[in-house]
């Protein structure tokens, strides 16, 4: 029973390279710089006995227990964003998108979405990291972005899980996720 409570970040790896022959546009000339970031967890309330990183507002949407994995890997001019949910209600959409701070008790806590641009009038999927998706029969659900551009370090910290895709909806769950940035 406890094993089963116990949760919050399961794994995480960072790795930052630099070496010979490497990507174009990397500072220097010559080198490479790369990162690779996965974290997983389970999602508690906010009022969990044990706190996790995932925290659900939304017990019937996101039932606690639920698992979440975000990968992120990447260079200085791009960077791919994976998000893997499990056990959420079946059959339904999720909006799903990177904010801006870490998740806390109150749904607001996690802040704005990161938006690329910081233009108030930039809303959408090209200027923010938006991984939307639908679950199954079981309630499993992917996505994957990919983006020309890199996170501003510290400006990113968190996936908020929304009752519907798109650009709004109502917060139902929270990641604090300690995203990658070589900027």
């Amino acid at each position: 029973m406890v094993t089963g409570m116990v949760s919050g970040v399961l794994a995480a790896a960072v790795l930052a390279a630099g070496g010979a022959g490497g990507a174009s546009g990397a500072p220097g000339g010559g080198g490479s710089d790369a990162y690779w970031l996965r974290v997983e967890a389970r999602f508690a309330p906010p009022t969990a006995f044990v706190p996790s990183a995932a925290v659900t507002y939304d017990d019937r949407l996101v039932p606690p227990g639920a698992s979440i994995e975000v990968e992120q890997e990447g260079s200085r001019s791009e960077m791919t964003v994976r998000l893997a949910v499990e056990g959420l209600e079946p059959g339904r959409a999720y909006g799903a998108h990177v904010h801006q701070e870490p998740c806390g008790a109150d749904p607001e806590a996690a802040g704005g979405h990161y938006r690329h641009e910081e233009d108030p009038g930039r809303a959408d999927a090209a200027n923010e990291v938006w991984l939307d998706f639908t679950t199954d029969r079981a309630g499993d659900g992917r996505a994957v972005v990919h983006k020309a551009w890199g996170l501003r370090r510290g400006e990113a910290n968190s996936v908020v899980l929304h009752d519907a895709p798109g650009g709004a909806g109502n917060r139902v769950a929270c990641f604090t996720v300690p995203f990658a940035s070589l900027t």
